[in-house]
């Protein structure tokens, strides 16, 4: 079975190659629309034109006495407004009585010769007869053309009519203009792509940073140094994300060193001392009052192995969810001080204890076994932490169970990692033997029960851990 091969690109050429092809199928969107637009208004200005040359002609050819005449500069006049329009050919020119008889042709196009006098032809009625002064044409040949005519007029009388005629092709020849606009739109185009290339160039580097430290994580090494810098809020944040899990991982890496040495420590130990006290007893080393205290401690011994082998098992089992929770109604006032006062009778040494309860009673379902595990290594914990005639409060209310001792406190630099599995502190490295595998396994099991577990506050006077309810919605 073949898998498929997915050829990647990189970010650079994914965002350039498909930002280009956008920016040229929104340029000749843009430059299809603009060559209209400038046809149409170079086509309406130029007819608004060939209108003030019809009106200035028939101005000029009509006499005092209402005839119609062509002074010897008649031409030179028609030529220079041709020249100012920049047509490729003149128009052409006709002038005819009232009843369309031509009386003067300037022909453009189709003949150079200006011609004056009778047999002109006539002007199609049509066109004359029709109100609109612009009109567009066909010839016989297909070719478009627009007429724009202006009445001959004397003493308010019409006495006759000029027509200007010019084909559509060179109404609306436009070439310089759009030269200077394929021009704009190239350069447009020029600096889009430029801005996008060094955008994303600058963008996807600090993104291949990240990349390539992350292959080097996934080959274990941690170490690693990040040198990139970005304005933009969500790489910077990706950057200090990716610096803040490497730390963790290296942290964590640390831990687990530990825990090999520490796990291996402790349970060796007893198993040691164990394999040690038992051979004594067996080889008679010892007899009657020290081979029963011999026995005593080897129970001891057996005791803590196996509470260290039911945290791991334990811990494995809720990470895992194959953990059982039965919930039920409980008056929490009861159960909280049942389950203080039991932890306190099974312990040894001088302390105070004070269990703060409301005077209504609170009612909750839960799973009283294990809020009962929860607490018991908080307590456990708060007795590690107090000296000889320390005290330890809980406090009850609606909304949270607050642990509370009087002792040196958690070190600033340990607080963000004592929820971590088999992470133990340095002082308590020192005092009690164990996995690290209490708070862990508490906070898992407070979150089962719908609960947070956190550390409200530490200092050398004392700690407080609080079981807070979450909300039900």
């Amino acid at each position: 079975m073949f898998m498929k091969n997915n050829k990647r690109t990189t970010l650079l050429r994914y965002w350039t190659t498909r930002y280009l092809f956008t920016l040229v199928i929104g340029l000749i969107i843009l430059a299809a629309g603009s060559m209209w637009w400038i046809r149409q208004i170079t086509l309406e200005n130029r007819l608004n034109l060939l209108q003030y040359v019809a009106d200035e002609t028939a101005g000029r050819v009509v006499q005092q006495d209402g005839g119609i005449e062509f002074d010897p500069f008649f031409n030179r006049m028609l030529e220079e407004r041709a020249k100012l329009l920049e047509f490729k050919f003149d128009p052409q020119v006709f002038i005819s009585d009232l009843n369309g008889q031509i009386l003067y042709k300037k022909s453009g196009r189709m003949q150079r010769n200006n011609q004056a006098g009778p047999n002109l032809g006539t002007l199609p009625a049509d066109l004359l007869e029709n109100q609109k002064n612009v009109q567009k044409l066909e010839t016989q040949d297909g070719q478009a053309i627009y007429a724009v005519k202006s009445e001959i007029s004397f003493d308010n009388n019409q006495v006759g009519w000029v027509v200007v005629v010019q084909s559509a092709d060179d109404l609306t020849n436009v070439n310089q203009e759009y030269s200077l606009l394929f021009i704009m739109l190239t350069g447009l185009g020029l600096l889009g792509w430029s801005v996008i290339y060094f955008l994303s160039r600058k963008i996807s580097r600090p993104i291949q940073e990240v990349a390539q430290a992350a292959s080097k994580v996934s080959e274990g090494d941690y170490k690693i140094e990040l040198k990139a810098r970005a304005n933009e809020e969500e790489i910077h944040n990706l950057i200090i994300s990716f610096k803040e899990m490497t730390e963790r991982l290296m942290h964590l890496e640390k831990l687990r060193a530990e825990l090999l040495a520490g796990v291996t420590h402790d349970l060796k130990t007893p198993v040691t001392s164990i394999s040690g006290l038992i051979q004594a007893v067996r080889d008679d080393v010892v007899s009657g009052e020290e081979k029963e205290e011999f026995l005593d401690i080897s129970l001891k011994e057996v005791s803590r192995l196996q509470k260290m082998i039911e945290d791991l098992l334990d811990f494995n089992s809720l990470s895992s969810g194959a953990f059982s929770f039965r919930p039920e109604n409980c008056d929490m006032n009861k159960l909280v001080q049942d389950i203080v006062r039991q932890w306190a009778l099974a312990q040894k040494g001088h302390f105070h204890y004070r269990v703060e309860v409301p005077s209504e009673t609170i009612c909750r379902s839960t799973d009283p076994y294990r809020l009962q595990q929860i607490m018991i290594n908080l307590l456990n914990n708060a007795y590690h932490a107090i000296d000889e005639d320390g005290s330890i409060t809980v406090i009850l209310s609606e909304k949270f169970i607050e642990v509370h001792d009087t002792g040196s406190g958690v070190a600033e630099e340990e607080q963000p990692y004592i929820f971590e599995r088999f992470y133990r502190g340095e002082q308590k490295k020192l005092k009690v033997r164990g996995l690290g595998l209490g708070l862990p396994f508490s906070k898992l099991l407070a979150g089962a029960l719908h609960a947070n577990l956190f550390l409200k506050e530490s200092s050398a006077k004392g700690s407080t851990f609080t079981i807070m309810w979450k909300e039900e919605g």
